[in-house]
């Protein structure tokens, strides 16, 4: 019995042809690195850098009863955003616990566009489509399969964009969107992204997306412009401190413990999980997602166990090393996520005791 194929972007044969090393990641076939991660995180530190993520979800709903199918489906409170703006938010199970983390853009007075995790495409679809079943006028459409996305991040990405859109990219804020062509390919032009610099998500047709890829390479290539590979977008993103679904939050996993209570609105009214995320409120919280800094060289990995005084007390959900930072962003030598309520304590790794200092970060969650 064979294995399910991977699944490949509009951008594959891009990839390949700039000799991107490709690996599975959530049934999809993309590209770890290209040059190198720490040479990849430092060209978005310091210049501008182009990640494939097409292989995320689209969800589009519309309709008289769009509204009311969100608000029972998502922690936030999509009644308080308007038009042309995103927030991110959560869709959870009745104990509180994550199905996926997720982005919601309000397109127009009673339409809608949900961004999911790629891993999640086809549970967070059933979940979607069955749990708002009885919602009347409420039309689901699954666009991911025509949907291309590239983002454009770092600190010379607002130029860059700028260079090829037909409208003043400049004055769309942090977390608003407009609609507009860049390259000459329509696109939805998202102030959003993953690695903590400035940058856009650029949402194209699936058949034009690697002409939009073309063209924006082409035209940063004197701001240093080159593609991204997820290596390095792990370690950007954990530099800032975002959760990634499937290693730091999960099913398994409630909001509150893994910092996002601040998108969970139960002033809002009645949505799935938000009697038990209040029980759990009231209750407190007995676990916590926490960042640790490495003060010594070795190595921390997912799945790790944390001891204190011999006693596990948590588990390493991400970890990874890096360069030091070329922006503002201060680097420590590890970003690594663990689920312990300790402030300092040692810790094996494998067959050596390593000492891990506790730092006071709260999860991010991902722009």
């Amino acid at each position: 019995m064979s294995a399910t194929p991977l699944k490949r972007t509009p951008l594959y044969q891009a990839h390949v042809k700039a000799g991107a090393r490709m690996v599975p990641f959530g049934g999809w076939e993309m590209p770890v690195q290209y040059t190198g991660i720490i040479e990849e995180h430092r060209t978005v530190r310091g210049a501008v850098g182009l990640f494939d993520v097409s292989h995320m979800g689209e969800f589009e709903i519309e309709g008289p009863g769009a509204l009311a199918a969100l608000q029972r489906l998502t922690s936030n409170d999509v009644a308080a955003l308007p038009v042309g703006q995103i927030h991110y938010s959560l869709l959870c199970y009745p104990s509180g616990t994550i199905v996926d983390d997720l982005t919601v853009y309000r397109m127009g007075d009673a339409r809608y566009l949900l961004t999911v995790n790629a891993g999640n495409i086809d549970k967070d679809w059933s979940w979607v489509t069955e749990q708002t079943r009885d919602v009347k006028d409420a039309h689901w459409r699954n666009a991911s399969e025509g949907t291309g996305l590239i983002a454009v991040q770092g600190p010379k990405a607002e130029t860059l964009v700028a260079r090829l859109a037909d409208r003043d990219v400049t004055r769309i804020g942090y977390y608003r969107f407009e609609r507009g062509s860049v390259a000459e390919v329509p696109a939805l032009i998202s102030r959003t992204g993953y690695t903590g610099e400035d940058g856009f998500e650029l949402y194209a047709p699936a058949d034009r997306t690697e002409r939009l890829w073309t063209a924006l390479l082409a035209a940063g290539r004197d701001d240093g412009a080159a593609p991204i590979g997820l290596g390095a977008r792990d370690t950007l993103r954990l530099e800032m401190k975002y959760a990634l679904y499937g290693n730091d939050i999960d099913e398994t996993t409630n909001a509150l413990e893994a910092g996002l209570g601040w998108v969970v609105k139960p002033d809002k009214g009645d949505f799935i999980g938000r009697e038990a995320l209040e029980k759990i409120r009231a209750e407190g919280v007995p676990r916590k997602l926490v960042g640790l800094e490495m003060t010594e060289r070795a190595v921390a990995r997912h799945g790790y166990p944390v001891l204190k005084d011999g006693r596990a007390v948590g588990t390493v959900t991400s970890a990874r090393t890096g360069p030091p930072s070329t922006g503002t962003s201060r680097w420590r030598t590890w970003r690594p996520r663990w689920r312990a309520p300790a402030r300092s304590w040692p810790s094996r790794s494998a067959a050596r005791r390593s000492r891990r200092a506790w730092s006071r970060h709260p999860s991010t969650p991902h722009e």
